[in-house]
């Protein structure tokens, strides 16, 4: 356990947030690793396997709602010095998970094919995505195990242990990548198959290395199986922080699922370079993402010290650091677009998509970093409302002027680029607003 309402909070926000997005690039390093293999197949297997890799925030947002609640309710627990709370919140995120895990697989088996078929620019296309989902979803079910242990770690101040078992991931991701996707050294490939099947068993040496941790190492948060009986309450308390936070990812899904249909009959090379572009853009998000979740536990622990100074300060230091950040990357964007989507494609259409894409998407990194600050502040507060309504402004705003938009002659996809620049502005408007009426009024116990 770390003490995080003590010391410099920058210092705290940036040891906390680089091995954190490590560990995030970790994550990302699936599909990037998947998605080079995969480059090599065709437009119409990198579209499957992109639009398969989108299914995949469908489960993330599952994954947040007992992932924030637990981070949130850990750290407020070793704040106040609640032993026994932060115990058993741990281990009743852990059933929460097993039935997450339960419910992923089945309806991700269910949903596989009509979600393809309704995606899919041609045949190639949806056999390729449903491949790599059908071989991938028992991976993604386990991801639920990965993130409870993660997450109370993180409750606790460490995070260390989680970025190094996510490095060890990826690695041998990566070494199975060439010999399932490509079948080097056994003349069999299995294609997008493939590129599922190594991703689904880096997660279970995943789980198997973090759950060695646990039962070896750690001492602070146990696994004690006579707290394995559901508690209705303390489920209540998680889902409450969690479910709207689940939803905010879910929008993103939406969003994704807007994009690729309504670019759809720009056929499978729009496809491939949006989802390249897409996969590039969400790497380049990592350090707002990472700062953002360092937020959480580090404003938690103040917020149950009832510390309102230095909760503020987390935040104004927080958005700073993260805004910083994408303005760097929102600079590289501009200047190295293409040589970026380059890594993944050597065809000049995909690559003239993914070039345009990057270059108008990231006008609104920073804008986009700030909404990530709040998102952290909203989980340390308890009270992750307001963020799924900034994000549903955005949703709505972008996704009905996109299908009308696609149905106009003359129809240009870069149009659907502006409109999403455009609706992150209307959503950081809205987010910096509420964040606002939320330490005003969640805060006033300083005085």
């Amino acid at each position: 356990m770390k003490d995080l309402t003590q010391g410099p909070i920058a210092r705290h926000l940036l040891l906390m947030a680089a091995p954190m997005m490590v560990g995030m690039l970790v994550q990302t390093l699936y599909y990037l690793v998947d998605l080079y293999f995969v480059s090599r197949l065709g437009n119409p297997v990198v579209a499957g396997v992109s639009a398969g890799a989108a299914f995949s925030l469908a489960v993330m947002a599952l994954t947040q709602v007992f992932s924030v609640g637990t981070v949130a309710l850990i750290a407020r627990a070793v704040g106040a010095k609640d032993h026994d709370t932060a115990n058993l919140v741990f281990n009743q995120s852990l059933v929460l998970a097993g039935c997450c895990s339960l419910i992923a697989l089945v309806t991700g088996y269910a949903c596989l094919a009509p979600y393809m078929r309704g995606l899919g620019a041609d045949a190639a296309t949806e056999a390729a995505g449903r491949a790599y989902l059908q071989a991938y979803i028992p991976g993604l079910a386990l991801q639920f195990a990965m993130i409870a242990l993660g997450s109370a770690l993180r409750g606790t101040g460490i995070v260390r242990p989680t970025m190094t078992v996510q490095l060890l991931t990826v690695a041998v991701n990566a070494l199975l990548a060439p010999i399932l996707i490509a079948g080097v050294f056994t003349g069999h490939p299995l294609g997008a198959a493939g590129a599922g099947l190594a991703s689904t068993i880096a997660v279970v040496f995943g789980v198997a290395m973090l759950s060695y941790y646990y039962l070896k190492l750690e001492k602070y948060v146990e696994f004690h199986p006579e707290l394995w009986r559901p508690r209705l309450a303390t489920w209540g308390q998680i889902l409450n922080i969690g479910l709207p936070s689940g939803l905010e990812f879910g929008l993103l899904f939406a969003y994704q699922v807007v994009v690729y249909a309504t670019i759809r009959d720009f056929g499978s090379t729009a496809q491939a370079g949006f989802g390249i572009g897409a996969r590039v853009m969400q790497t380049f998000f990592l350090p707002a993402m990472a700062v953002s979740f360092a937020i959480a536990p580090i404003a938690a622990q103040n917020f149950g010290a009832r510390n309102a100074e230095r909760v503020r300060r987390t935040f104004r230091e927080g958005a700073l650091i993260g805004g910083c950040a994408m303005l760097v990357l929102m600079l590289l964007c501009q200047w190295q677009g293409d040589r970026l989507i380059g890594l993944f494609t050597s065809d000049p259409a995909t690559i003239a998509v993914g070039t345009t894409f990057l270059h108008t998407i990231s006008l609104n990194f920073v804008l986009s970093g700030f909404v990530f600050s709040c998102s952290g502040m909203f989980q340390a507060l308890g009270n992750t409302w307001p963020s799924v309504i900034a994000s549903s402004t955005r949703l709505v705003t972008f996704a009905l002027p996109a299908v009308y938009l696609s149905h106009q002659p003359n129809f240009h996809i870069e149009e659907i680029w502006h409109l999403s620049v455009v609706t992150v502005v209307l959503q950081a408007l809205v987010a910096y607003w509420w964040v606002r009426r939320e330490l005003n009024s969640r805060l006033r116990f300083s005085a």
